[in-house]
Parts: C-alpha cells; sequence; structure tokens
C-alpha cells in the first residue's frame, strides 16, 4: 500500500502539476508541499498543520479525503515526535492559577448583581447602626437643666472700658 507521500506525488503527477502550480491553488508553501511528498513531517510543528495541509493538498488532486486522513493518522501515530498530541496546558496546582481559572468560569453579571445587593445592605446595616449609636449616646445627659441669668439687668450693652 502506498504511503501519504506517495499518494500525493502520484496525485500530481496524474493531474500534470507543478509544486509551484500547487503551492498557488492551495495557498500552501512549496517547500511544505515538498516536505509532505517525502513524508518528511518533521518540518511542520504541530500535526493540525500536517493533516489540514494534507486535507487541502488531497482535495485539489480530488483524492478520497476519508481514506487519506486515515492513513495519514496512522502513519503519524508512527513517528516518534507526533505520535501523542500535545497537551492542551501545562497542569499547575498553584493557587493562583486555580483562582483565575474560577474566576473565567464566573457569570459577571449574576456577580455584579450579588455585588450591588450586598452593597446596598451593607449601607443599611451601617446607616441604621450609626443612627442608633446616636441615639444611645446623648452627649448632654450628665448635665443638671440650665437657668438662663442675665450678666447685666439693663436693657442697654454694656459700654467698653478705656
Amino acid at each position: 500500500m502506498p504511503t501519504v507521500a506517495e499518494q500525493l506525488r502520484a496525485g500530481r503527477e496524474a493531474k500534470k502539476l507543478t509544486l509551484n502550480q500547487v503551492a498557488e491553488k492551495t495557498k500552501i508553501r512549496a517547500d511544505h508541499l515538498l516536505a509532505l511528498e517525502e513524508g518528511n513531517f518533521g518540518v511542520f510543528s504541530a500535526p493540525i498543520y500536517i493533516r489540514g495541509s494534507v486535507k487541502n493538498y488531497a482535495s485539489l488532486l480530488k483524492l478520497d479525503l476519508p481514506q487519506i486522513l486515515a492513513e495519514l493518522d496512522a502513519e503519524l501515530k508512527g513517528t516518534e515526535k507526533f505520535s501523542v498530541p500535545p497537551p492542551f496546558t501545562d497542569e499547575s496546582d498553584k493557587p493562583l492559577d486555580h483562582a483565575m481559572f474560577l474566576l473565567a468560569k464566573l457569570n459577571w453579571k449574576m456577580a455584579l448583581a450579588a455585588a450591588a445587593i450586598i452593597g446596598v445592605v451593607l449601607v443599611v446595616v451601617v446607616v441604621n447602626l450609626v443612627l442608633k449609636h446616636n441615639q444611645a449616646h446623648d452627649p448632654l445627659a450628665g448635665l443638671p437643666p440650665a437657668v438662663y441669668q442675665p450678666a447685666n439687668s439693663g436693657d442697654t450693652l454694656p459700654l467698653p472700658r478705656r
């Protein structure tokens, strides 16, 4: 059974296309097309680029896509670099990373509404406590009642002394 690289090369040669013509039509670099035809998958940084390029290339050549992609997956599993897909993220157990993950999942509309309600409740409680404190603490509570006594008994103001 021919490899994917051999099938791509044979399909291109059957259609009498050059690598540059295929590169113009598929918008895949010519050196990447040559690497695909040689089976040199190490040129690509990730398997997604290989699969996408092979899919575009095989579509242009009107090859059987499901069969080509299944064979490509089998070939990639045999390579050391692309046999296991890389992890999506580096696992981290740091508290900050965990907190950021939880914040990312937070529904901000609900959180804002809850924060507004809590803020209103706190304002009401603080105002209530201040009013109760002012009513309980009367600054004039310990003083005797005052009686008005005028300083001079006349109706006029005292004259300044010289």
